[in-house]
């Protein structure tokens, strides 16, 4: 039972959070295009330094270079005046600078391996933005031409704006003319009271019509 109840409140997480995503889903594009560019920029930053590095470490290393290629004439010269003891003393700081750098152009080929495959990783990332940013355009149309479509046709939750309107029109139209309806109560009184009674047996030729007619007032006038 209870592991039945889990199974059943899981599943309705699920389905609410996926009703959460659709109706949010254009935020949290844009959420996660931010997110994405803040990792991009932080790789380029981080390429950045190793790129300065590099270049120091190869300054460094150049100088280094410069130093042993001249203290290594200046021991050749005191070899040949036969100062040994000179000889000895900068063949000494010959080889600590030739082991240093060693290690510094190692650190240098660390450097640009390490550059290299940030790079590349920064690369796929910024094509990344571009093709999330064209994504979110096509999903912002899409997302624009749903609620189009959802005002122009019916809803599940009602009819649509034009539905409203014709229903309006049918309700206008439909409605009893209050005039005839007048007419008709009028009808409905005379014929309770009698009051039409005469005019219709005048109508039948029994008698004279109770109602004034144009004839009869040019009879009047001529007489």
């Amino acid at each position: 039972m209870l592991s039945t109840f889990r199974t059943l409140f899981a599943g309705a997480n699920a389905r609410a959070e996926d009703r959460l995503r659709d109706v949010y889903a254009i935020e949290l594009i844009d959420q996660k295009i931010r997110e994405t560019e803040t990792q991009v920029h932080a790789a380029k930053s981080t390429l950045a330094s190793l790129i300065q590095r590099r270049r120091s470490e190869q300054k460094l290393l150049d100088m280094l270079n410069t130093r042993i290629a001249a203290l290594t004439e200046r021991a050749k010269d005191a070899i040949a005046a036969g100062r040994d003891q000179l000889a000895q003393e900068a063949a000494n700081a010959i080889a600590e600078m030739e082991n240093e750098s060693t290690v510094r152009q190692a650190t240098i080929e660390r450097l640009d391996t390490q550059a290299t495959r940030l790079r590349s990783s920064v690369e796929r990332g910024h094509r990344k933005v571009i093709d999330l940013k064209q994504g979110a355009l096509q999903a912002r149309a899409m997302r624009r031409e749903q609620g189009m479509q959802s005002q122009l046709h019916s809803t599940a939750q009602g009819k649509s704006t034009a539905d409203e309107a014709q229903d309006l029109i049918n309700h206008v139209i439909d409605q009893d003319d209050p005039l005839e309806q007048a007419q008709i109560l009028a009808d409905i009184n005379a014929s309770l009271d009698h009051s039409g009674l005469e005019d219709r047996m005048a109508d039948a030729g029994f008698g004279r019509s109770t109602k004034v007619t144009a004839r009869d007032v040019l009879d009047r006038l001529t007489k």
